[in-house]
């Protein structure tokens, strides 16, 4: 049984602040800022470049792997981790699309995330030849997966409303399609249970700066399914990604399994700061953190629906169909949210009316929860967001 108190103490919160946005940075591990320090200490400054060997930092991609495969339900030694989201959605997105030959149509939908389908348009863009991107609404998917369909590629939960699809049925329509199917799992990992093995994806990829609070700019991983390892040929044919990057060949022979889904040199500060980040989770079960999740996220609908009337509900009522966020909308939501930020409860804002909510329950109390709708009870009924200071638009919303 997880010991929220316990983990609650593990992480640095500010004074005064109900963090509710942990669904887009993660708070500060107390033990993060020790763990960089030492990396940059003992490790860079002491070892130099012998660190790579010494500290074992050209293996941290692979062991840091390991550990968020046991988050998302991957086998031992099919996640790898480094470079950025985007790009691993383009890794996972070119191979898979080689794997599928005589088809070309990519099917995603509306509510992804917009780089999942700029990264998609991209690759399209480049390939031509009739490939295409094709998107639907989110409740619409499962009917347009049809025998022409090269590639599924969806955001397991929606990044605006929290909208939850279901991996395992749609993966399975996709495979009878004659399909694979690229799960991006940013809104999941950590967040909820994930079982990427179970549910038969292809491909998976995430990032590690929210629900597993690997701080601004964190690493992203990479999931390839045992049976395509070893076909899996990455698009982006970095050096680490090669079968003996120290043997400087001249031509790239890609590397063994997941390894071959590197490419260029791990960030071994950030992935410091993640490694003692995830010490957290030998502390913490997912099931119990999802049970929590939907505890606190019903929670605080109940409070802000009877505090504040003139928001509407933009997640799903239903807990099993939604992530661990909650979203309302109010046709100023931009200003709403910069009142709330204001008064030191911190969620952020989503276009074009979208108020966002994230709930981690690793930190966050029911108290915390009740008193964030009070407070959005005083912003709303005072009106109190109606000010031009907090109208105008910052460059990060």
């Amino acid at each position: 049984m997880t010991d929220f108190d316990a983990t609650r103490a593990m992480f640095h919160l500010p004074d005064g602040v109900i963090y509710l946005d942990g669904n887009s940075l993660g708070p500060l591990p107390v033990a993060a800022a020790a763990r960089v320090a030492r990396t940059i200490g003992a490790e860079w400054g002491d070892m130099l470049i012998s660190g790579w060997n010494r500290a074992g930092w050209m293996e941290m991609p692979a062991r840091l792997g390991d550990r968020i495969g046991r988050l998302i339900g991957a086998e031992p030694g099919h996640v790898v981790l480094g470079d950025t989201l985007s790009i691993k959605v383009y890794q996972a997105l070119a191979s898979a699309l080689e794997m599928t030959p005589g088809k070309r149509i990519i099917l995603s939908d509306t509510g992804n995330f917009p780089t999942d389908l700029y990264m998609a348009e991209g690759l399209v863009r480049t390939l031509g030849n009739g490939y295409a991107l094709k998107t639907v609404a989110p409740e619409d998917v499962a009917g347009h997966i049809t025998d022409e369909i090269a590639v599924l590629m969806l955001t397991e939960v929606d990044y605006r409303t929290g909208r939850k699809h279901d991996m395992a049925a749609l993966t399975a329509k996709a495979h009878a399609a004659g399909a694979l199917a690229v799960w991006d799992l940013a809104h999941s990992a950590g967040a909820l249970p994930v079982d990427v093995a179970g549910g038969g994806a292809d491909f998976a990829v995430g990032c590690t700066y929210k629900y597993l609070n690997s701080g601004p700019g964190g690493p992203a991983f990479i999931y390839v399914a045992p049976r395509h390892a070893e076909t899996a040929r990455p698009a982006l044919s970095g050096w680490l990604g090669h079968q003996a990057p120290f043997a400087f060949d001249l031509d790239y022979r890609p590397g063994q399994g997941v390894e071959r889904m590197r490419v260029g040199t791990p960030p071994v500060l950030q992935m410091a700061a993640l490694e003692a980040a995830l010490d957290v989770w030998d502390h913490a079960d997912i099931a119990d953190i999802r049970a929590r999740s939907v505890e606190l996220s019903e929670l605080f609908i109940r409070e802000v629906e009877a505090r504040c009337p003139d928001l509407a509900l933009a997640s799903p009522r239903d807990p099993q169909q939604r992530g661990s966020q909650v979203s309302f909308r109010f046709p100023d939501g931009y200003a709403v949210m910069q009142a709330l930020i204001s008064r030191g409860v911190i969620g952020d804002f989503r276009a074009p009316d979208i108020m966002r909510f994230g709930f981690t329950p690793l930190y966050l109390q029911p108290g915390e929860v009740i008193r964030a709708a009070e407070i959005m009870e005083e912003v709303m009924a005072g009106r109190l967001w109606d000010r031009p200071e907090f109208r105008t638009r910052a460059r990060v919303t």
